[in-house]
This record gives structure tokens, C-alpha cells and sequence, in this order.
């Protein structure tokens, strides 16, 4: 288990982080990044598991600066208010919260004393494709079913750090023909899609798919292990 940290963003703002250690010494960091669900239970289980492989796990809270203590489950209700607060947090002047994943890296880094990976699902998967091409002191980014990242603006983004990115056959949210798109694009980025509907890695909603969920985190693992350690 892990404990609720306070990050210090560059703009002086104080952004609350679920933190999780490993039993030994860390081989390294993971920075998670939540749905518009906020740092839920799942999205803490996904840190705690990182810690569990070896990794110092941070889980800023990205919804802070719009909605302090956002935690959803996976209702239309639910969906709906995340997806307000996710608005809200885009149409934040730049460099909005992506300050705030800069503090979880740099703290990641710091306290892990290792390189530091990035992963992040649904609109966390958008952020941490920005961050792969905008932040510094990153190894590698893994973002899973990132909406928005097919668009012609997020492709026309070129990655600084290696990116392995996960999506979904079935993912209504984004279509097969705009993956393509961003492998063509990017043929440096390792693409993998899985035979299931988005929100296919949380356990918590009806689309997960176990089968897809293993093996995207088998991959992801082995991915970090390459370049985080």
C-alpha cells in the first residue's frame, strides 16, 4: 500500500500524489497517469502493482487544479463528471497540468534514484504521449488507448523518449484507420493492439479484458525494463 505526497509544481502549486514503494531498492519510477476517473482505487492498484515489479510509483492527481480529491468509479455518471473536469483541465492556459506531471517526474527521479518511465490510460494515455514529446528527464512512455492521440495534431508531436503505445480493436473512441495514421507517422513507436473494447486494462469496468490486460502489461514491463531498468 501506498501514501497520499504533495508535489510542488514550478507555478508554486502544491498537487497531491499517490506514492507507492517497492520492497527493496527501487530499479527505477513509474509515473501513472489517471482516466478522467481520478486517482481511484484502480488507478492506486496499477501504482501498487508497478511497486510490486520493483518500482517507486507516483500517481499525481491531474484533476487538482480544476477539482480537488476527484475519485470516480465507472458509471455514465461518473463518466460524465470526469469528462467535465477533463475539459476543464485542457482549457487550463499552458502550460496547465502538464506542470504537474513535470513535478511527479522530476520527484520520481529524485526519489527513486533511476531513470524514470511514464504510463497512462484513456485521457491519462494523451498525457503521457504530450509528455514523451514536451517534458524532460523521461526514459520511456507507454501510453494505453490515449484519446486524442490519433488526432492530427497529437501526431504531428515527435517524441523525445521511446514510446510504446497500446490500443484496441474494438475502441470505439479511436478508430483502427487513425492508428495506422500514427504508426505511418511514427515508425519509431512500438504499436500494439489488443482484441477488446477501450478501458480493456481496469478491472473495474465492463470492457476489461483480462487476456488483453496481461499481455499489455507483460509488454509494457518488458518495455520498461529496456530503458527505465
Amino acid at each position: 500500500m501506498g501514501t497520499m505526497i504533495e508535489l510542488q509544481s514550478a507555478d508554486g502549486t502544491a498537487v497531491p500524489a499517490y506514492e507507492a514503494h517497492p520492497a527493496g531498492t527501487p530499479k527505477g519510477a513509474v509515473v501513472v497517469i489517471q482516466e478522467i476517473f481520478g486517482v481511484n482505487s484502480h488507478i492506486r492498484a496499477v501504482a501498487d502493482g508497478y511497486a510490486a515489479d520493483g518500482y517507486l510509483a507516483v500517481a499525481p492527481a491531474a484533476f487538482h487544479r480544476v477539482k480537488p480529491g476527484v475519485e470516480l468509479g465507472y458509471t455514465d455518471t461518473d463518466m460524465g463528471e470526469g469528462f467535465g473536469y477533463k475539459t476543464a483541465v485542457e482549457a487550463l492556459p499552458a502550460p496547465g497540468v502538464m506542470q504537474d506531471i513535470q513535478a511527479a517526474i522530476d520527484h520520481a527521479a529524485q526519489a527513486s534514484g533511476g531513470k524514470v518511465g511514464i504510463v497512462g490510460y484513456c485521457w491519462g494515455g494523451l498525457l503521457t504521449w504530450r509528455a514523451a514529446c514536451t517534458l524532460s528527464g523521461l526514459s520511456a512512455a507507454a501510453p494505453y488507448y490515449g484519446g486524442g492521440v490519433t488526432t492530427e495534431a497529437e501526431i504531428a508531436r515527435q517524441p523525445r523518449v521511446p514510446v510504446m503505445a497500446h490500443f484496441a480493436d474494438e475502441d470505439k473512441w479511436i478508430p483502427l484507420d487513425t492508428v495506422e495514421i500514427l504508426k505511418k507517422a511514427h515508425p519509431a513507436v512500438q504499436v500494439f493492439t489488443y482484441a477488446a473494447h477501450h478501458g480493456f486494462n481496469c478491472d473495474q469496468r465492463g470492457s476489461w479484458h483480462a487476456p488483453s490486460a496481461q499481455q499489455a502489461r507483460e509488454h509494457t514491463l518488458a518495455f520498461f525494463k529496456q530503458h527505465v531498468g
